[in-house]
C-alpha cells in the first residue's frame, strides 16, 4: 500500500522545516510527500530547496495558483499517486509512527474510508492535556463536538475529522473534492467537515483513533481569520461555511433541526437569540451582539446559497 503525504502551506517555512524533519523520522517512510505551495510565496519555495536536494524524503512540491487552503488541498489530491493520502497541516509535527498505523489501519480494514487521530496542541509553551471520550462528533441539534485534540480511548467511528491530522483512501474520494465554496481567504474554515462528512455520506467508515498522532504549534494565519484577532468578516464568512455544509450534508430534518437550534440556542462561536437576549442584560455584551449579526448574516447568506 503506497501512502502519499500531503501538507498544503503558506509563509510558514520554520513550523514546515519542523513537520518535514518528522516526517524523515517516521518509521514506516512515507512513499510521496506533496507540499502544495504558492508559487508567489518565495520565502517557502526558499526552504524548499534544501529539503529537495537532501533526498531525506520523496518530496514533490506542487504549485497552487488559487489563494487558500481548499485550493492547495485539492491540488495536492489531484497531484497525489497514492492508496492513501495523509493530510497534516505546515504546523503539525507527526509522531514517528503515524504513517505506519495509517497504513496497517487502513490494509486491515477494506470499508475503511477516512481515518484522523489526535493532535496534540502546543501553546503558550505548554501541551493542552485532557481526556474526553466524545470526539467527532454531530448532535443532532446540529452542535459540533470536535475535541480531535483531547480524545482518548480506542479507535471508534465517528461524523467528521480535523485536518490537521486525516487520512484518506483514494477509492473512497475519486469523485470528492473540498469545498470550493467555501469562504475565507485562507484557512475556510469547515472545510474538513465538509470534505470528511462527503466521505461518510459515501458509504465508507470514519475513525478516530487517538493513537494516530500529531503534535500540533497552532501557528499565525494571513488572512480575516486569525486565531487572536478574529475579525466579524471571519466570523460571518465561518458561519456561511457551517450553514452551507449543514444543508449540503444533512437530510432535510436534521438539517431544519439544526436551522432553528442555532438560531435559537447555538453556542459561544456561533451565538444565538437566547446569548443576543444575555448580552443586552450585559454592560459587556457588545462584542457578542456583534458576533451575534455576523453569526445570523452568514447562516441566512448559507441558506439563500443553497436554494
Amino acid at each position: 500500500m503506497k501512502v502519499s503525504v500531503l501538507v498544503p502551506t503558506y509563509r510558514r517555512p520554520a513550523d514546515l522545516a519542523r513537520c518535514l524533519a518528522a516526517l524523515t523520522r517516521q518509521r514506516r517512510r512515507p512513499d510521496e510527500v506533496i507540499v502544495v505551495a504558492r508559487p508567489d510565496d518565495e520565502i517557502t519555495h526558499a526552504g524548499l530547496r534544501q529539503h529537495v536536494a537532501s533526498r531525506l524524503l520523496p518530496l514533490v512540491v506542487v504549485p497552487v495558483d488559487v489563494p487558500g487552503q481548499v485550493a492547495a488541498l485539492n491540488r495536492g489530491l489531484d497531484a497525489a499517486t497514492g492508496d492513501v493520502i495523509a493530510i497534516t497541516d505546515d504546523d503539525a509535527a507527526p509522531r514517528n509512527d503515524w504513517v505506519a498505523r495509517i497504513a496497517m489501519a487502513f490494509d486491515a480494514d477494506p470499508r475503511l474510508g477516512a481515518l484522523g487521530g489526535r493532535d496534540w496542541v502546543h501553546q503558550s509553551g505548554r501541551v493542552l492535556d485532557g481526556a474526553r471520550p466524545l470526539v467527532g462528533k454531530l448532535r443532532t441539534s446540529g452542535k459540533i463536538v470536535g475535541n480531535h485534540h483531547l480524545g482518548v480511548g480506542v479507535a471508534r467511528e465517528v461524523d467528521l475529522l480535523k485536518g490537521a491530522n486525516m487520512s484518506y483512501r483514494r477509492d473512497a474520494i475519486r469523485a470528492i473534492r473540498f469545498d470550493s465554496r467555501l469562504r475565507g481567504a485562507g484557512a475556510q474554515v469547515h472545510n474538513d467537515m465538509a470534505f470528511s462528512m462527503s466521505v461518510k455520506n459515501a458509504g465508507w467508515k470514519l475513525v478516530y483513533d487517538p493513537q494516530v498522532a500529531v503534535d500540533h504549534f497552532p501557528a499565525e494565519r494571513f488572512d480575516e481569520d486569525r486565531r487572536d484577532a478574529q475579525t466579524m468578516q471571519a466570523v460571518r464568512n465561518a458561519a456561511y461555511n457551517l450553514h452551507l455544509i449543514l444543508r449540503a450534508q444533512l437530510p432535510p430534518m436534521r438539517r431544519e433541526t439544526a436551522w432553528w437550534w442555532y438560531a435559537l440556542v447555538g453556542t459561544r462561536v456561533y451565538p444565538g437569540f437566547v446569548h443576543a437576549v444575555l448580552a443586552l442584560a450585559s454592560k459587556r455584551g457588545g462584542a457578542t451582539l456583534a458576533r451575534w449579526r455576523a453569526v445570523r448574516t452568514g447562516a441566512q447568506e448559507a441558506r439563500r446559497a443553497a436554494l
